[in-house]
């Protein structure tokens, strides 16, 4: 009979910031075969750490000490090179049923080298219905050596199938705080301690807008302006040109993640179609090409839609953070509980008096439905001047 393999306390854990009783649950199913299945759901809020987590997870799966982060399966996994290990992360609107297809391709095969076949996919919540009925196809029946860990924002029907949720091991993560946030920032990153404690406070308990809060002034910048919106909203004129800030900061986002991407896909897809190439040959093997451009232009339409959206809800989450602290403290300004964002208490007690605690709800409400708008397709424009027209202060 084989010892069950222990991890130690550090290794590729360490990654897996303020979720101690997450990283448990994952070291005993190492530690115990019995313990182990072969679809798990990594399910929690944005910034929890759901894909660093199964990341880790899977490094641990290959590792022979179950996850002591030096060796080369680890390594290669963490750095996204494992060849047994296979992560899909969309950059467009959703996972459609070809990608679903290769996918489970990969699945179906036995381990090259690696201890199991692994494929993690990250939001899962965005496979079509199509995608999302052949990956439930794979998990009913899976090959012996391989595990899916697919990771969604929750366990609601809309984001997870019940079929395929019935069918996994939930694992819950939680939002960290904001002392083990600051911890990993100082001791990972290197920032400084001081801009590391504004930073993990301003996120949200978003690890990875934590560090870029860090890193980046152009950032802090962006997320100054959202939050000087709410006390700007005193007429119609202003309400109009906050909507029009908002969508042209998150254009601009966009135009400088996509450019250059799209830019060198396009010519390196042209290359491999000979685009533009002379020679015998050439025309025939280039048949085809303004299919597979087109498909490539679709793709990166997607993916730039996608870019804004998020943009776009990093600065609604933030406004109704504020109108969140506006709410508490209004409701208990002698013991108030931690806040969204500290650093904005003046402006979240200048709310509360001026809308107060109905207002505040309301407004809220407000945001949602601008977020629920435009998954649903609304121009970002139209959305975003109904919003702040809801959001104009009292005269």
């Amino acid at each position: 009979m084989t010892a069950p393999v222990t991890a130690p306390t550090e290794g590729v854990w360490t990654q897996v910031v303020g979720q101690p009783a997450v990283v448990a649950e994952l070291r005993a199913a190492i530690a115990d075969p019995t313990a182990m299945t072969h679809s798990w759901l990594f399910t929690g809020p944005p910034g929890s750490g759901r894909s660093v987590a199964a990341r880790a997870f899977a490094a641990a799966l290959q590792c022979p000490a179950g996850g002591d982060g030096t060796c080369h399966e680890c390594r290669t996994v963490l750095a996204g090179t494992h060849a047994d290990v296979h992560v899909v992360v969309p950059d467009g609107l959703s996972i459609g049923a070809e990608e679903a297809r290769g996918l489970i391709r990969v699945a179906g095969r036995a381990p090259s080298g690696g201890r199991w076949q692994v494929v993690v996919v990250e939001d899962a919540d965005r496979m079509t219905e199509t995608a999302a009925n052949a990956v439930l196809k794979m998990i009913e029946e899976p090959p012996p050596r391989t595990v899916f860990l697919l990771c969604a924002p929750s366990l609601h029907p809309d984001d997870v199938p019940v079929t395929i949720r019935s069918r996994c091991r939930v694992i819950g993560l939680r939002t960290p705080t904001v002392d083990a946030i600051a911890e990993v920032l100082v001791r990972r990153d290197g920032i400084d301690p001081a801009l590391a404690a504004w930073s993990a406070g301003a996120s949200g308990g978003h690890v990875g807008r934590a560090r870029r809060l860090a890193r980046d002034e152009d950032a802090r910048l962006v997320r100054k302006a959202v939050l000087d919106v709410p006390l700007k909203l005193v007429s119609l004129a202003a309400c109009l040109d906050a909507a029009d800030d908002l969508v042209g900061s998150a254009q601009e986002e966009t135009d400088v993640a996509t450019d250059a991407l799209d830019a060198a896909e396009t010519e390196a897809l042209k290359n491999s179609l000979g685009v533009g190439a002379r020679g015998p040959g050439v025309v025939a093997a280039s048949r085809g090409s303004a299919g597979q451009l087109k498909e490539l232009e679709r793709r990166q339409k997607s993916r730039a839609t996608r870019i804004g959206r998020d943009s776009l809800d990093r600065a609604l989450v933030d406004l109704a953070g504020l109108y969140r602290d506006a709410l508490v403290v209004g409701a208990a300004p002698a013991d108030t509980p931690q806040l969204n964002h500290p650093d904005r208490r003046a402006d979240a007690e200048e709310l509360a008096r001026r809308i107060g605690a109905e207002g505040a709800v309301h407004r809220i409400d407000a945001i949602l439905a601008c977020r629920q708008a435009l998954e649903q397709n609304v121009k970002p424009r139209i959305a975003l001047e109904a919003l702040t027209v809801a959001l104009r202060l009292p005269a």
